[in-house]
């Protein structure tokens, strides 16, 4: 009787301690979108926000899973349990946090459209009425397109490295999409020639855009994995930590909530 209750304990002990060990997070990342996070040439996932959950881990003291999804499979990865957090350049928007929780901002980025440099088009809802515009699927900017370029035929996309090809080809009169992608992912290439900027600064407008870019949670997790991750990203604000990392990719600040 007693070995049996000594074995209960132990079990008891055991599974205790496998209850408050801490898990590895699961993190889904959404690649192709350079310098944020991309597969490099040895085949290992590297970009500023692969960085940032690297230093959130060891600052967490929590080791994390990279799950690399398309976009619009995200939120669903998320709610289905299927990943512990989304860091894929996210706004944090009404709409979304209909569905999910978010960790304060980490980043903040502008939204253009980029263009042949010759095309002397008005970047406007009537300047681009029936013209072609490339957008990736689930993205804040193709809910933006939709509800304010109605007149425009809209064309969506599983990733955007596919609208940058059509793009490239003639296939595309414009994309719109985040300043800093189109910068290191297609403009300082040679893909990129003769493409550059066009029009203002969409991603202003909070109605669509929100307030910054942050980490997608459940919502049952906010109080919990979500303080956490606060916690953490403030540490790294206040010690400098998140702009070093800001600076080893952009020579400009993304990462001070100045707008």
């Amino acid at each position: 009787m007693r070995r049996r209750a000594a074995l209960a304990t132990a079990l008891a002990w055991a599974t205790a301690a496998r209850a408050q060990a801490p898990q590895r997070l699961r993190i889904g990342f959404a690649v192709g979108y350079a310098p944020f996070s991309e597969i490099g040439t040895d085949g290992q996932l590297k970009g500023f926000e692969i960085d940032v959950a690297q230093a959130l881990s060891r600052h967490m003291a929590q080791q994390f899973s990279p799950v690399i999804l398309d976009f619009d499979s995200l939120i669903p990865a998320l709610q289905s349990r299927k990943i512990d957090a989304i860091m894929a350049s996210m706004s944090i928007t009404p709409e979304r946090q209909q569905l999910i929780a978010f960790s304060s901002p980490y980043y903040f980025s502008p939204a253009r459209m980029v263009m042949r440099s010759d095309a002397r088009l008005d970047v406007s809802a009537a300047g681009l009425k029936g013209r072609r515009i490339g957008v990736e699927r689930g993205t804040i900017h193709e809910r933006f397109l939709a509800e304010q370029f109605k007149g425009s035929q809209v064309l969506r996309y599983a990733t955007q490295d596919q609208v940058f090809l059509d793009l490239k080809s003639g296939r595309l009169d414009a994309t719109l999409v985040d300043v800093v992608i189109a910068q290191f992912g297609f403009l300082n290439h040679s893909e990129g020639r003769g493409f550059d900027f066009a029009g203002p600064d969409f991603g202003r407008d909070e109605r669509f855009y929100g307030k910054g870019i942050g980490v997608g949670l459940r919502k049952a997790d906010a109080l919990t994995l979500g303080r956490r991750i606060d916690e953490a990203l403030a540490a790294l604000r206040s010690s400098g930590a998140l702009k070093t990392l800001n600076d080893r990719y952009f020579n400009f600040d993304l990462v001070s909530p100045s707008r």
